[in-house]
């Protein structure tokens, strides 16, 4: 497993996503996720799996400090009051008294940062949270957030894959110690049919996702959560740590990067431009410190094509428990 180092806390850099996955289905997934070998778990309130999770989670037999955790306070329960009460509900349902991360899902129009922001560091000095930070939010959200309220952050999640730039906030993030955490990382599957990275793959004896995947991870700073409900696909994005990729087929891929993006709901903010200077390349700080503890080795199934879309929605619909 390779790790990314944020401001003393060893992450693993690949995660397991649970949006769109509940019930038993969930449950399984996590499960299986764990027993593979994953340590990092992300989940919601707004999902509606987080009782799910916990239990896949206390059911494992691994002890709860091996294990990273996310869950992300929903748009309606960001006012202080709510920020507190939903906390206490989602550690419940988790079966766990802290989580690791806390994050805001998605920046408000009518809630005040502060506000939010201060709940969440009484949750953190109160034991109930370990780190805070945030999920969707541009280059002058986390400026706010940094500057303005003094928030220690150590987390942006942004959806971001292979043909989706994020020059701005990665080189943001990587300039403050914050860690980028790449949602829908295999773009719903739309990478599947690029050229470059069929090229590469077949060169490796791996598949277009999983080239994706270690592609992302290999980045200083980045760690990606694939979701998958199919065990087969589960197992295949945690085969990625057999192999690595050249100087020239990271070029290659850089090359792909555009402004394709699946997740653009209606509520959501005005997204940075792509464009700057940013590379995958290595930039040596703090947060790009990588640890290889194992290396894991497995099959090679079939393309995984992240699942995202065999449930996609109209993500320019108003928000529902089931959006990111």
């Amino acid at each position: 497993m390779i790790f990314v180092s944020v401001k003393g806390t060893k992450v693993p850099a690949l995660g397991f996503g649970t949006w769109q996955l509940n019930g038993a289905q969930c449950e399984s997934a996590v499960a299986y996720a764990l027993e593979l070998g994953y340590r990092h778990i992300d989940t919601a309130q707004a999902y509606g799996n987080e009782r799910e999770v916990g239990r896949a989670i206390g059911q494992s037999g691994i002890k709860r400090d091996a294990i990273f955790l996310t869950t992300k306070i929903a748009p309606d329960n960001l006012a202080a009051k709510d920020v507190t009460r939903s906390l206490a509900g989602s550690l419940d349902a988790l079966g766990t008294d802290h989580v690791d991360l806390l994050l805001i899902h998605w920046p408000s129009a009518t809630v005040k940062m502060g506000d939010t922001l201060r709940a969440m560091g009484e949750a953190k000095a109160q034991g109930k949270v370990k780190h805070i930070g945030v999920s969707n939010f541009t280059v002058a959200h986390m400026r706010e957030a940094i500057d303005t309220h003094k928030a220690e952050i150590v987390c942006n999640q942004i959806e971001y894959h292979a043909l989706l730039g994020q020059n701005r906030i990665i080189d943001f993030a990587r300039a403050h110690a914050i860690m980028v955490t790449a949602y829908c990382p295999l773009a719903r599957g739309r990478i599947a049919d690029q050229p470059a990275l069929m090229a590469i793959a077949k060169r490796h004896g791996k598949s277009v996702a999983q080239i994706a995947l270690r592609w992302l991870i290999r980045q200083d700073g980045v760690s990606a959560i694939p979701k998958s409900g199919k065990r087969e696909h589960i197992a295949a994005n945690f085969a990625i740590f057999d192999f690595a990729l050249s100087d020239a087929e990271i070029a290659e891929i850089d090359k792909l990067r555009g402004a394709a993006r699946v997740v653009n709901p209606a509520f959501a903010p005005r997204w940075d431009p792509q464009g700057g200077k940013e590379t995958s390349r290595r930039v040596r700080h703090e947060i790009g410190d990588r640890h290889v503890a194992a290396e894991d080795e497995g099959d090679r199934p079939r393309e995984e094509a992240d699942d995202d879309q065999d449930a996609a929605k109209d993500l320019d619909a108003t928000l529902d428990s089931r959006e990111r």
